[in-house]
């Protein structure tokens, strides 16, 4: 138990760093940026959306990585990467050189993605890796609230270039001794698999082995992009959003703050009430909270904010354990990098497109924006549904 424990907090310390330092960055650096560079702060952010494409495409070949030579490879070379590109972006001089920082920042994230953690305990772990996952959740869950407030600290004490130098060093002495420190490599196994399926899988001749359905993988995958639009969006747009359901400035910011500890809350629900739950049954479930929030928010307006905020938090919070758990529970431990590289390219995509569609569904609609969210919040639902425990065919689900 204190080897999972300290392997979970390592990991989820490791995975802090990495989002504080680039994730949470520019909310706070980006108008000093682009003032010292001659630019605008949506060029600043056009900069960090091109590297979160490179996330993207990069994604199943890092996970591939994983899998042949371990999670603390992978990490170790992030942590470098994160180093080198924050230097940079520290050294920029104009739009160009921003960009080339970025795009090592982007190769760094593919390689420091929480991904990677998760794809290190499952190697470690295989069908016993939920509990250790929900938990580097929980510790990267304060990784805005680390991240905001020590990149406002610093920006305010030493300008926006100290501040990538020192998030930077903060990789090479803290990030890499945490990696090294991890245990070595070991290939997954057939003790990987679920509990479940150990036996029956083992005893089964090739022709009688359960098999998944073709649309598995495509329902996971629109699942984790339609859950990444929505949390992206929420993250980038609440406190206007509620600003224009009729809250005052002061207060949506105030309701706004809720979101990191209403996360964090429903990881701790998904760790202690849920943990003797199926992962699917898990996802469902929270797959409502963002819906039945903004329902709320539609129907009654501003006396419903802090009740959306932490109805979605805690929908969300689930949802992202559901991103390591459900690939974990439907298909087991093997290949697990390879896959999760494939299945999160939508959510990667999502994730660097949303806050600017919002954005503009915002500024058409106003507060009722929320029907797009909450239809992918359905739609979410529906795909849920129609995937089928280990060993059925998915198939037969979606005929129903």
């Amino acid at each position: 138990m204190n080897e999972r424990f300290t392997l979970v907090g390592r990991l989820g310390g490791v995975a802090t760093i990495a989002y504080a330092s680039t994730y949470y960055l520019p909310a706070i650096v980006a108008p000093d940026m682009a003032r010292d560079l001659g630019t605008t702060p949506s060029i600043i952010f056009l900069a960090f959306s091109l590297s979160l494409l490179i996330t993207a495409l990069l994604g199943p070949w890092t996970g591939r990585q994983a899998d042949r030579r371990g999670g603390r490879a992978v990490l170790l070379v992030a942590c470098l990467l994160f180093a080198a590109g924050l230097f940079a972006l520290a050294a920029s001089t104009n739009v160009t050189t921003l960009l080339l920082a970025w795009a090592v920042l982007g190769v760094a994230m593919t390689a420091g993605a929480i991904d990677i953690a998760y794809a290190t305990v499952v190697h470690a772990h295989g069908a016993k890796a939920r509990p250790l996952i929900t938990g580097i959740t929980l510790v990267a869950g304060f990784a805005s609230t680390v991240g905001w407030l020590t990149t406002g600290w610093l920006n305010g004490l030493l300008g926006w270039r100290g501040t990538c130098a020192v998030w930077a060093i903060a990789h090479l002495a803290i990030a890499v001794p945490l990696v090294l420190s991890l245990p070595a490599h070991r290939a997954t196994c057939e003790a990987a698999l679920l509990p479940a399926e150990a036996g029956a899988v083992a005893d089964a001749s090739p022709t009688e082995r359960p098999q998944l359905g073709r649309a598995t993988p495509w329902l996971l995958a629109y699942i984790f992009g339609a859950t990444w639009f929505v949390g992206t969006a929420m993250a980038a747009h609440l406190p206007g959003l509620l600003h224009a359901a009729g809250t005052t400035v002061e207060t949506s910011i105030l309701i706004a703050s809720l979101l990191g500890p209403a996360q964090v809350l429903g990881r701790i629900v998904e760790f202690t009430f849920l943990k003797k739950t199926n992962a699917l049954t898990s996802a469902r479930v929270a797959s409502l909270g963002h819906a039945a929030g903004a329902l709320l928010l539609i129907a009654l307006g501003a006396p419903a904010s802090m009740a959306f905020a932490l109805f979605h938090g805690i929908g969300n919070g689930v949802l992202t354990v559901a991103n390591g758990t459900l690939p974990l529970h439907i298909y087991g431990a093997g290949s697990y990098g390879a896959r999760q590289g494939f299945l999160m390219i939508p959510a990667r995509l999502a994730q660097a497109v949303a806050p600017y569609v919002f954005g503009l569904a915002i500024a058409s609609f106003g507060g009722f924006a929320l029907w797009l969210s909450i239809a992918l919040g359905i739609s979410t639902l529906a795909a849920l549904m129609c995937l089928a425990a280990p060993g059925h065919d998915p198939r037969d689900r979606i005929r129903l």
